[in-house]
């Protein structure tokens, strides 16, 4: 396979990463389109001295092709490759067979690793954490200290956040947001646009409980449901002997753990009208 022109080349500056990599100094030897990068811009770091040579990419080297940049402190190492417009920046850190490509942007102390995917304008910023086979495309936004990993989707419009958890075969997508301290996991799929019954597939309520923790409730591709709270995963049929069980082990006053108790009852009084809304024909908004 062979590349485009060459557009970077090492400026003979190394450093050895957290991770005991080598990783090189980039600097452009030619404007880039479309961005404010001129020759002679230096750039962030990247493992492979290949690189500079501009022919066909070498397996086990890091790559970063078309009119990508990377910038600031951000490395790219491993087999990771980044290609099209994309960019990262700041102390962003792509590795493994991770690739980042179209108009995406991964910045701020953002890891995107694994073989995980980017592409599209989707942007993966802040302490944010995209790892596994996770793919993040579209417009979709990952921010915060959020995380996306395993076989988990975040697409279309979709924002994860916060110190939300997306995993396993999750997907978010179209205009949903998980964010706070919710965990989206297993089967789930959160979505949603303009319309209102078209939210009704997840439900988001914190803080709550002994921990002030973030409760989410979210519908299950084969139209069942899934519910976290705080770490604890199970089903609103499972909430209340989860929470008489570790009611045993709570120090606070008698008053508020009764307090405690009644927001996790609310809680399964709302999930349970939450889920009876999936069984409707035809979901209609209350105004």
């Amino acid at each position: 396979m062979t590349t485009a022109p060459r557009r970077f080349e090492l400026t003979g500056e190394t450093k050895i990463n957290a991770y005991g990599i080598t990783v090189h100094r980039i600097r452009a030897t030619e404007d880039i389109p479309g961005t404010s990068v001129k020759k002679g811009d230096e750039g962030g770091w990247v493992e492979s001295a290949e690189l500079a040579n501009g022919d066909a990419r070498v397996s086990g080297d890091a790559w970063v092709s078309g009119d990508a940049w990377v910038s600031g402190d951000a490395q790219v190492y491993g087999n990771a490759w980044v290609s099209g417009d994309a960019q990262v920046s700041g102390d962003a850190q792509v590795s493994g067979d991770a690739q980042v490509s179209g108009d995406a942007q991964v910045y701020g102390d953002a890891r995107v690793s694994g073989d995980a995917q980017v592409s599209g304008d989707a942007q993966v910023s802040g302490d944010a954490q995209v790892y596994g086979d996770a793919r993040v495309y579209g417009d979709a936004r990952v921010s915060g200290d959020a995380q996306v990993y395993g076989d988990a989707q975040v697409y279309g419009d979709a924002r994860v956040y916060g110190d939300a958890r997306v995993y396993g075969d999750a997907w978010v997508y179209g205009d949903a947001r998980v964010y706070g301290d919710a965990w989206v996991s297993g089967d789930a799929r959160v979505y949603g646009d303009a319309r209102v019954e078209e939210t009704w597939h997840y439900l988001v309520v914190g803080p709550i409980g002994s921990e002030g923790v973030t409760a989410t409730l979210f519908r299950t591709k084969n139209g069942k449901h899934h519910l976290n709270v705080g770490c604890w995963s199970g089903t609103l049929g499972k909430l209340m002997a989860e929470v008489e069980r570790r009611r045993a082990g709570w120090f606070a006053p008698e008053a508020t753990q009764e307090v405690w108790v009644a927001q996790y009852r609310a809680l399964k009084a709302l999930g349970k009208a939450t889920v009876t809304r999936w069984t409707e024909p035809e979901a209609t908004s209350t105004k």
